[in-house]
C-alpha cells in the first residue's frame, strides 16, 4: 500500500523530530553519543578537522600537543574544558600543565563554528575531536568520538595538584590512573600517546643527573640512548630545549614507543618505569613481540578503547555545565 507524500512527509518530520530528542536524551541521561551535532551543527566535526588540519600543516608538532591538552584536560574535574580557561589563578597556570598548549587552535575552531551555528558545539567537544584529528594526521588509526559534553564552570590552579607527574612511582601512576576509572593496561596504552611528540630537558634533569645518592643517571637508561640524551641536553644547560619522546619515530603514531620502553630507550623516567613493574611489563611485551603485529593484540585498536574511555572521565551532560561562547572564559 503505498502512502500520499503528505503523509510520508509527517513521518519523516516524525522521524527527524525523534532523532533529535533521542540525541538530547543520551547526555541528558550522562552518556555521550557519536554524531551527537548531526542535526543541530552537521558541520561541526569537519570545521575542527579542517581547523586541526592546517595547523598541523602550518607547525607538525601540533598534533602531539593537541593531543596531550586532551589528556590534561580530562585529568583534571574531567572533560570540560577547564584547562582552556585564561586567568591568574586558572588550571592552566599549574606546574603540572607547564608546556600544555594548543589553546588558538581550539578557540580557532570555536569561532568558526560560532559562525555558524552559536551556542551548540563545547568547547571540551571540541578538544577530543581536536586529538583524534590529531591522531590521524600523524599516520594513527581513525576512530568515532562520542560527543554531547558540556564546560564546565570551574577552572584552579590547585585543581591540577593530582595530574600524573613524570616523577611518580609506578604504583601513584596506578592509583591515579585508578582513581579515573582506568586500568593498568589503559596506563600503558595512554603512556604510548608518547609515539608522538617532545619533552623538555627540564623533566629529564633528574634521571641524567641526580637520579643516585650523590649523583649518577638511571641506570635503566640503555647505554646507547644515554649519551644521546646527555648530549642533547648538558649539566647546567638550556633546560628548554625539546627533543623526542620516541626515539627514531617521533613524528610517526605507532607501537615503537613500547618498543623502546622495553629495549631502554624511553625517555621520561615514567614511561621507563612501567617496564620494572611486572603486570605493565607483560601488557608492554604483549603488544611489542614478533608475533603481535599478525595475531594481536593491536595497539592502535586498543589504544582507540582507552582513549574514548579516557575522554568519558567526569563529563558534565545535560543541564550540568554550559556552551561558552569563547573557549577562553565563562559565559
Amino acid at each position: 500500500m503505498a502512502f500520499p507524500s503528505y503523509v510520508k512527509t509527517i513521518f519523516y518530520s516524525i522521524a527527524m523530530i525523534l532523532a533529535l530528542v533521542f540525541s538530547l536524551l543520551g547526555p541528558a541521561m550522562g552518556q555521550l553519543i557519536v554524531g551527537f551535532y548531526s542535526s543541530t551543527c552537521p558541520n561541526a566535526e569537519e570545521i575542527v578537522s579542517s581547523v586541526v588540519q592546517e595547523a598541523v600543516h602550518e607547525d607538525p608538532t601540533m598534533a602531539a600537543a593537541l593531543l596531550r591538552l586532551h589528556y590534561h584536560d580530562c585529568f583534571v574535574q574531567g572533560c570540560d574544558g577547564s584547562i582552556l580557561i585564561d586567568g591568574s589563578d586558572a588550571e592552566r597556570q599549574a606546574s603540572n600543565h607547564a608546556g600544555v598548549r594548543g589553546f588558538e587552535v581550539i578557540e580557532r575552531a570555536k569561532a568558526q563554528i560560532e559562525d555558524v551555528c552559536a551556542g551548540v558545539v563545547s568547547c571540551a567537544d571540541i578538544v577530543a575531536l581536536a586529538a583524534r584529528d590529531a591522531i590521524t594526521l600523524s599516520n594513527g588509526p581513525q576512530y568515532q568520538v562520542p560527543t554531547g559534553r558540556r564546560d564546565g564552570q570551574r577552572s584552579n590552579v590547585s585543581d591540577a595538584d593530582t595530574m600524573p607527574d613524570s616523577g611518580d612511582s609506578i604504583q601513584l601512576l596506578k592509583d591515579k590512573f585508578g582513581e579515573k576509572g582506568l586500568s593498568e593496561k589503559d596506563l600503558v596504552l595512554l603512556t604510548g600517546a608518547h609515539t608522538i611528540g617532545t619533552t623538555a630537558c627540564f623533566f629529564l634533569e633528574r634521571r641524567l643527573y641526580d637520579f643516585l645518592p650523590g649523583g649518577g643517571s638511571d641506570p635503566t637508561i640503555n647505554p646507547q640512548l644515554l649519551p644521546e640524551l646527555k648530549s642533547q641536553c648538558p649539566q647546567n644547560g638550556d633546560v628548554n630545549v625539546r627533543l623526542g619522546l620516541d626515539r627514531g619515530s617521533d613524528q610517526k603514531f605507532d607501537v615503537q614507543i613500547l618498543r623502546n620502553i622495553r629495549d631502554g630507550f624511553g625517555v621520561l623516567e615514567s614511561d621507563a618505569k612501567l617496564y620494572t613493574d611486572e603486570s605493565t611489563r607483560q601488557i608492554i611485551d604483549s603488544y611489542s613481540g614478533s608475533l603481535s603485529a599478525t595475531f594481536g593484540p593491536f595497539f592502535e585498536r586498543d589504544f582507540i578503547d582507552s582513549i574514548v574511555r579516557m575522554g568519558q572521565i567526569g563529563v558534565k551532560t545535560g543541564l550540568n555545565g554550559e556552551i561558552r561562547r569563547v573557549c577562553s572564559a565563562f559565559n
